[in-house]
């Protein structure tokens, strides 16, 4: 299998998110409602390739999320691993090169995994479950959506949906 350049410039893009998340993140104050730019990475990676390799790059996203927090050990990679093969088919199904789309579908798909990761979890109930799913939960869906937004605009041309 040959690498081509518009493979290498995604890979790229994917790389700087992750340090995103890990650089840029930590400084934008309350991590409930700082942009996850790991979500943004995987579903940047779902759309471009088949629907099982963004099954497995969710739940092995999910698997060390969940490893540097293990009080709810599983949740996030059951969550991912959903997200990546939803983010996949839907791809094969129809997927607009429009940003207002792909913001709202990083939006969905992040509160989304929210619901999942916390539904899974089973630490929250009653109240506490509602605020998160309906307040706080969409907060971070879009935030994550603005950060995924941005990177749109900033490398257009680089994840053009034909690039990989």
């Amino acid at each position: 299998m040959r690498i081509t350049a518009p493979q290498v410039r995604v890979g790229l893009v994917l790389a700087l998110l992750v340090a995103a998340h890990f650089v840029v993140r930590p400084r934008l104050g309350d991590p409930r409602f700082a942009p996850d730019f790991i979500l943004v990475a995987l579903l940047f990676l779902a759309t471009r390739v088949r629907p099982m390799a963004g099954t497995i790059a969710g739940f092995l996203v999910g698997l060390v999320t969940d490893a540097v927090a293990p009080t709810a050990f599983g949740s996030a990679a059951v969550a991912l691993t959903v997200v990546g093969y939803l983010s996949g088919w839907l791809k094969a199904v129809a997927f607009a090169d429009n940003l207002l789309v792909n913001a709202l579908f990083v939006f969905v798909a992040a509160w989304a995994r929210d619901a999942i990761e916390v539904l899974v979890a089973h630490q929250l109930q009653g109240g506490a479950l509602g605020w998160q799913l309906l307040a706080l939960s969409p907060l971070a869906a879009a935030s994550t959506a603005a950060a995924a937004a941005v990177t749109l605009l900033l490398f257009r041309g680089w994840l053009r949906q034909s690039a990989a």
